[in-house]
């Protein structure tokens, strides 16, 4: 049976804003008994910030042990607890990305959110203040294996998450009347124009060279600007921070007269040791390693690379933390193969390997749209019209 925790979580800030830091525990549902810590000193941030910090370490704590667990979680912090059970609106734009984060740790329906007084909060305040005087000694936190751990999966200290992958809510069949639906978001998904690497089809992700868009590849960023002026819906930009992505939404943000926003989660994935080389040479080095990839969503590219499930996970969160920014509106997002395809595939709900079934050129423009509901719904995808 999946198991049940209770999360206790906290966080403040020595002036507010200040220094500050979270302290997050976890325990066993039935017994109480305390099976994971976390705690981080944050640099300067405000209370509110710092809570919602440790209600995120906290639930990643308690995935890392259960992937398939229920939480109940228990803060003194009456905001956090009211917004994320829903009952108030998050207005501050600060709140709202850590908001959207923390709702992707587990599918909705498994955690739910209740007040306790402080004096009941006393071992999350008490790591929040550890973290918070490690910082203000030129140092950080470190995580004590508590009693019992080794029966319920080691702890988890700060920034820890698990490799599993992201439990999407699956589409809910039919349609609603748009009025009942309100403005959906939606999201212009555009591919980096061609690289030096591109048409060589070699693996060129975020561990690599990051290399410069081809005179092509500007070529094919110019002629995406134009379609996307003639669109003339474009309300705003975010791309990924890498060179080649940078460049495409530099050149489209100028002809649309927007600037660009950055998210570290639309950056490609990490090939590892194939970054530069073709298929065909990585399957001669290391042909273990890409049969185990192309079977699954949880294998790594050889050496430092990143999985597929790790994507989900950023991309997700990337995807929710601008969904949250730009309600109702419609925003070019600017990326690379494997995100705008991991995003189509949650978008239809489809499974992992759905991602090597989908085509996805160079600068190339896809389009999903959001509903408030929790509905996607995929309108465009591979168009390459603008090129031709």
């Amino acid at each position: 049976m999946p198991a049940r925790f209770i999360v206790e979580a906290d966080g403040g800030s020595r002036g507010n804003p200040g220094p500050a830091g979270y302290g997050a525990v976890v325990r066993d549902g039935d017994t109480g008994q305390l099976v994971a810590e976390a705690a981080e000193f944050i640099g300067h941030a405000t209370n509110n910030v710092a809570e919602y910090k440790g209600l995120i370490a906290g639930l990643k704590a308690a995935r890392a042990l259960d992937p398939d667990a229920s939480v109940d979680v228990r803060m003194d912090s009456k905001l956090v607890v009211e917004q994320m059970s829903g009952r108030w609106k998050i207005k501050h734009p600060d709140m709202q990305p850590l908001a959207a984060e923390a709702r992707e740790v587990f599918p909705r329906g498994r955690v739910t959110y209740t007040w306790i007084p402080r004096e009941r909060n006393k071992a999350a305040d008490r790591l929040a203040n550890e973290a918070m005087d490690a910082g203000r000694d030129g140092r950080q936190w470190e995580p004590r294996k508590p009693a019992g751990a080794a029966a319920s999966g080691a702890p988890v200290g700060a920034g820890a998450v698990a490799e599993e992958p992201l439990k999407t809510p699956a589409p809910k069949a039919g349609w609603a009347a748009p009025a009942d639906l309100g403005t959906p978001t939606t999201f212009v998904l555009l591919r980096h124009g061609e690289t030096p690497l591109t048409p060589e089809k070699r693996f060129s992700g975020s561990g690599g060279s990051d290399p410069e868009l081809s005179d092509k590849g500007r070529w094919q960023a110019e002629r995406a600007a134009e379609a996307l002026a003639a669109r003339g819906s474009i309300q705003a930009v975010v791309a990924s921070p890498m060179r080649r992505t940078r460049q495409t939404a530099e050149i489209v943000a100028a002809r649309l007269g927007l600037e660009v926003r950055y998210e570290d989660g639309l950056r490609e994935v990490d090939f590892g040791a194939w970054e530069g080389l073709t298929f065909a040479e990585v399957q001669e080095r290391h042909p273990e390693d890409l049969s185990a990839w192309l079977g699954s969503a949880k294998a790594k590219p050889t050496g430092s690379g990143e999985s597929f499930t790790t994507l989900t996970h950023r991309a997700g969160v990337a995807r929710d933390k601008i969904l949250a920014r730009y309600a109702g509106k419609t925003v070019l997002v600017v990326s690379h193969v494997s995100p705008i395809k991991t995003l189509v595939r949650l978008a239809l709900g489809a499974p992992p390997d759905s991602m090597y079934r989908m085509e996805l050129s160079a600068a190339a423009i896809c389009a999903v749209q959001y509903y408030a509901d929790g509905n996607a719904s995929l309108r465009l995808l591979n168009d390459t019209s603008h090129l031709r």
